[in-house]
This record gives structure tokens, sequence and C-alpha cells, in this order.
């Protein structure tokens, strides 16, 4: 089948052009000049023309930062793998890579294959894997090379949550050590765990249980720590270094120092430190608890520093760490005891839009807001340039956005499996009207046309910055 995208401003990380797309099959097949005589030939052959003047055309999204169905302080989040990526290609994204979770005592081919069976045949868009490790020792060590073959070519540690998923600092070497040999790239959850509890046990014997603690027993300056000594152990091992869900200006400082010296140092961040703050924490009851994720929300005041980090590439990517629990029965379990409460928020269907502000905003280029949300992870997680790009050759995961559109983000109309939005009732300016997988219509209008099934796992290269 051919169909054809025409009329519409085609936006990669090189800039936007006016240009008509062909698909054939799956596979993007020609761009050409907006009404040019390749572009009449193109739409008398096509089986569909899909029209999209005033459109902006875009390549699909790629989250590099998703846990569906992740078990956690009891209980689970509530996107399975068919309704989080359902969700995901409302929003503009096309492609996600999830973690797979170690649990100790277990190998990873083990914690592996049990994702595996989450998502095989569930998804609507393609998807890949990284792996989370808990337990560092000689057998998952070299159990690393072996995934990498696979294609699972990143591997996360925590620096946080001690007895669940912690490394010490050894562990974090060895493994650091590996990836310097196999040429996969370390992922860190850089908090400083062991002080952080101190300080949670310290709260709540003051009788201070209400969510606003949370954030507050996560200071800014534990990730910058953590984030510093993750540099230092990277930089001792050889080491790529993938800095997940920044949230902090001081933690943004350290990797700006790393990057200028030359050191292959990355760092994301994710929407909701761009879009929400301490503040939401702080709401009165128990309403702060939608908004406990780790690391915590910021002060407002940090927003501006982390809009220039995009600006400038010390930070690379936008992910949104989407990880849902509802409101009622699960961020609950932590109603007096906000150490209870589920780190995690819904973010996967918005973020598209979200980034989109900045340029709106006057705070990023319309190109950046492509590089961040889209090329740049593919490039990082060894996907392009079959993902990230609408160029010939490329998988035909095209988004078009109409930046003319407004709407008001709400639980009543967003499509994840969450009782909540933490974004209700913010007007946003852009909407995808259509979503492309691999050349077949997912998404028309505000209609999913696909179906579970439709993604397909992607065995992934190495970090496409390091070759």
């Amino acid at each position: 089948m051919k169909l054809l995208i025409s009329g519409g401003t085609v936006v990669n990380a090189s800039g936007p052009v006016a240009a008509d797309v062909l698909v054939e099959g799956e596979i993007i097949v020609g761009l050409c000049a907006r009404g040019s005589a390749y572009s009449a030939e193109w739409a008398q052959g096509a089986d569909r023309v899909i029209d999209a003047t005033g459109q902006l055309v875009i390549p699909g999204g790629i989250d590099g930062h998703t846990h569906m169905e992740m078990p956690f302080g009891g209980t689970q989040s509530v996107d399975t793998f068919e309704t989080g990526t359902r969700a995901a290609a409302f929003g503009g994204t096309t492609t996600i890579i999830d973690f797979a979770i170690q649990s100790i005592g277990t190998s990873l081919r083990e914690s592996l294959d049990k994702w595996h069976a989450k998502a095989d045949g569930n998804c609507a868009i393609d998807y890949g894997f990284h792996m989370a490790m808990s337990d560092v020792n000689k057998q998952t060590l070299s159990e690393m090379d072996l995934l990498v073959e696979e294609g699972v070519t990143s591997f996360k540690l925590f620096m946080a949550y001690p007895g669940v998923f912690y490394s010490n600092d050894g562990q974090i070497l060895q493994a650091m050590q590996q990836a310097a040999k196999n040429g996969s790239t370390i992922m860190m959850h850089a908090e400083n765990g062991i002080a952080i509890d101190v300080l949670v046990a310290q709260a709540l014997e003051r009788g201070e249980g209400d969510p606003r603690y949370h954030g507050l027993t996560r200071p800014a300056i534990l990730e910058a720590e953590a984030t510093h000594r993750a540099i230092q152990l990277a930089r001792v091992a050889g080491a790529p270094l993938y800095i997940v869900h920044l949230s902090a200006t001081e933690a943004l400082q350290e990797v700006a120092v790393a990057r200028d010296r030359g050191q292959s140092v990355f760092a994301e961040t994710c929407p909701q430190y761009i879009f929400l703050s301490e503040e939401d924490t702080a709401r009165e009851g128990f309403e702060g608890a939608k908004y406990v994720c780790s690391p915590p929300l910021r002060p407002r005041s940090y927003q501006p520093e982390l809009w220039r980090g995009l600006r400038t590439d010390d930070l690379s990517v936008v992910s949104t760490d989407h990880c849902p629990f509802c409101f009622k029965d699960q961020k609950q379990l932590g109603l007096g005891n906000f150490s209870k409460i589920p780190n995690g928020l819904p973010g996967v269907e918005d973020r598209v839009s979200l980034i989109y502000q900045g340029v709106e905003q006057g705070e990023i280029a319309l190109a950046r807001w492509v590089d961040v949300v889209s090329t740049t992870p593919a490039r990082m997680f060894g996907l392009f340039p079959k993902k990230g790009v609408i160029a010939p050759s490329a998988d035909a995961d095209v988004v078009i956005f109409d930046p003319n559109a407004s709407r008001a983000i709400s639980v009543d109309t967003d499509h994840m499996n969450v009782d909540y939005s933490a974004y209700e009732g913010l007007e946003v300016k852009g909407k995808v009207t259509t979503v492309l997988s691999r050349g077949a219509v997912v998404i028309e209008g505000d209609e999913y046309v696909g179906k579970a099934g439709d993604g397909r796992f992607l065995a992934r290269g190495l970090n496409g910055y390091l070759r």
C-alpha cells in the first residue's frame, strides 16, 4: 500500500522543510518539495492521501523511560503494555523503551523473559527494553554480554532504594567496567539512598508523614552528590553514563562539568520537573500524594535552568518515567506515612505536547523539540536511522501535529489507565491528529484504529553517540 502525506511541514532535528512524504508498506520511500511534479505523480499513484496542510509532520516520539506493569511498594503500576502503549500512541509516541526489572536473587535472563511475556502480543507500538539490575554479581555481570547480543544494550543501576534496588559503589563500578567492555550504556538513578533513608526515618519520628515530606527528605544536594559520584565512577571505569530523570539544577551542573571535560555523560529530564513543582506535593489534604515521585518535584525556580539545559544539550532527552498509580487505593497506601506512597506519575500520553509548549514559549526551537522527544533518544538507544527521522529507508513512524489547535489536559480525555491526570486543566497548544506506526495508521483524530500486537520488540544497537 502506498500512502502520501501532503501539504505539511516536515520537521526533523535538522530543521523544518515544506515537503510531502511517501510511504510504501512500513517504510518511508521518499520526500519531495511540496507542489513539485513528484508530488503530483505520487498523489496519482497513492492508495491514500492524508492532507496535512497547516500541520507539522514529525518522526514518531520515542519515550526511553517507561514502567508498564511494574511492581513497587506492594502494588503495581496500573498501565499494562496494552493500555500504556495505546495511550502513548494517542500522544504521538510510537516507540517506548521499558525497564525489565531484576529481582534480587534472580538472573537477568529470567527477569528479561518475564518482561517479554508481559509485552509480547500486547503492544500497540514498537518497544524495547533496558535491564534494571538489582543484584550485581559474577553471574549477572557475565549475563550483561549476552543481553547486549540480544539487543538489550543499556543497564540501569540504583543509588537509591536500599534493600530493594540499591547497588553500592563497588557493584556500580563493576557493572560500569563490564559496560566499558561490551559497549553498553549504564543508566543511573542518582540519589543518595542511604542518607535519604536516615532523613525519612527522622521525619517520621517527628510525626511528619504528609506527602510534602517526601520531597523534603530527598533534597537536591543528595541528587547532586550521587550524580557527581556516578560520574566519577564512570570516569574510572571508562564507561558511558546516562543519568535518568534529572530534576535538580545542582545535579545538572555536575553533568555540564563532566560534558565540558569531554566525558561521555548524558542526562534526561521529564515533563513533571518542567511543569510541576514542590507546591503540588504540598497541596491541601492528601492531594499531594498524586505528585509523589523520585527524584521529587523541585522549586519552580529550577525550571528555567532545565529549559536552558535542553537548549545547551546538557540535557539530551526528555522521557517520562511513566509509572502510574491510582490515587484511590494505591497512592492512599501512604496515608499518614509518605514513605509508603508508591513513587511515580502518569505522563506517557502528554510528553510530546507538553514539550511543544517550550516552542510556543520561546524556550526551544522547533527542531530541538523533535530532537529531544525523538531523534536523540533514537541515537542514544541504538534505533537510528530506522527511528527518529523522516527520511527514505526509515520506518514510517510518523506523527501529524496541528500547532494551531489547543486543548486542556484532563483525565476525562486522556487514555492512560489511571484515575487522575498530573496536569489536570493545563491548557496546551498543539494536538496530535494522526499517527502512523510502521506505515499503519493507528490514531486518526480522536480514534484509536490500531490493535494490540501491532507493536514489535526492537533489538537495539549500541549508543550512537559512542561510535
